[in-house]
């Protein structure tokens, strides 16, 4: 039950993701263009999902556990630090480039498109290297 309602929620999102044009790195990098030829319209979409999440969190918060799991993974760690804000800045600038983040990036393999295959796998193969950067600086 729990890997028939991650499958449905992932076509859930992957359609909002198409649908609300965050498949489409142009109009990202028109949102993002806030000095030139600014397209607000994803700025609609953003506000959706802010609220559509807030209310969520709401009733998750409201309720003693989640319907398919045993308990729920709320974040330990709230402090704002050096790896977070490196994180985010990092994030920023390869969205702004790219037009990509993450979850429209895989949403848009869909399309079949080299940019995004490359895309993909360029972040698949950083996402490794931070792991084995991780577990080495770790281990020392």
């Amino acid at each position: 039950m729990l890997r028939l309602a991650a499958l449905l929620s992932g076509l859930l999102s992957g359609i909002g993701l198409a649908m609300s044009g965050l498949l489409d790195p142009a109009r990202v990098r028109g949102f993002l263009d806030v000095t030139g030829a600014w397209d607000p319209t994803l700025a609609f979409v953003l506000a959706g999902a802010v609220m559509a999440s807030s209310l969520g969190t709401a009733l998750a918060r409201s309720l003693r556990r989640p319907l398919l799991a045993y308990a729920f993974d709320w974040p330990t760690r709230t402090r704002i630090d050096r790896p977070l804000v490196l994180g985010a800045v990092l994030f920023g600038i390869g969205w702004g480039l790219s037009g990509f983040c993450p979850g429209p990036a895989v949403a848009a393999l869909s399309t079949g498109l080299i940019p995004v295959i490359v895309f993909v796998a360029a972040m698949l193969v950083g996402m490794a290297l931070h792991g084995a950067l991780r577990r080495r600086l770790s281990s020392r």
